[in-house]
């Protein structure tokens, strides 16, 4: 889906938001201080950057500054601190952090900032592009510090995607009731991943769960979780 870098010097948090971003069909890389998050970078440009803000060699607000000065500074970052002032909020955002987000963070608030962080890279690559299209306008809101700021940006207009062949899928009634129950729920869940591009997170909103329970009735049914994963942009 698209390529995050995660760089804070707590392995625990490190961890936890790998787990969480690579359920969600990302790709992570891990960076434990801003010596790992510089080669990172010079390695290839992530789609958008998590940064912590104390870490004992370069803050993350030296880093930011440092990407923002040699114009590398071509992605969303999200800052991240659980000890940060509003002040040290405020510079991060002016330098061009893209959010701000406080420890401990909940599951909502960094899946939204994420997503709002990716629509606009999105957003903006398909700005840039070159190749015709019709295009439109879209309203994303970004969250920069406190404040909620409302931008028009171009979009590519596409055709919806294929769904695939599960949304047709026909089933032998001439089964117990049991199994014909199974599989229609697999074939019900597998469409859902297809749709929502492999997102746990939505897809437990679009069918009503609660995403532990959908995580052990997708292993029940026997899903492939990979399949509705999209491929890194």
């Amino acid at each position: 889906m698209a390529n995050i870098l995660v760089v804070d010097d707590e392995l625990g948090i490190r961890d936890l938001l790998f787990e969480i971003l690579n359920d969600e069909g990302h790709h992570v890389e891990l960076a434990e201080n801003a010596a790992e998050a510089r080669a990172a970078r010079q390695r290839a440009r992530p789609d958008l950057v998590l940064l912590d803000i104390w870490m004992p060699d370069t803050d993350g607000v030296t880093l930011l500054k440092e990407w923002s000065a040699a114009g590398l500074l071509s992605m969303p970052v999200i800052m991240m601190s659980g000890h940060a002032t509003i002040d040290t909020a405020v510079d991060a955002t002016r330098i061009g952090a893209f959010a701000f987000l406080e420890k401990p963070i909940t599951l909502q608030k960094l899946l939204k900032a994420v997503e709002q962080g990716l629509a606009r890279e999105s957003a903006r690559r398909a700005a840039a592009s070159v190749v015709p299209a019709a295009t439109g306008f879209a309203a994303i809101v970004t969250t920069n510090g406190s404040e909620n700021a409302l931008m028009a940006a171009p979009l590519l207009v596409a055709a919806a995607p294929d769904p695939g062949p599960q949304s047709r899928q026909s089933f032998d009634l001439d089964r117990p009731l049991r199994d014909a129950r199974d599989g229609f729920e697999k074939a019900y869940f597998e469409f859902h991943l297809a749709m929502e591009n492999g997102s746990m997170t939505r897809v437990a909103e679009k069918t009503g769960l609660e995403r532990t329970h959908l995580y052990r009735k997708l292993k029940q049914l026997g899903v492939d979780l990979s399949r509705g994963r999209r491929s890194a942009v």
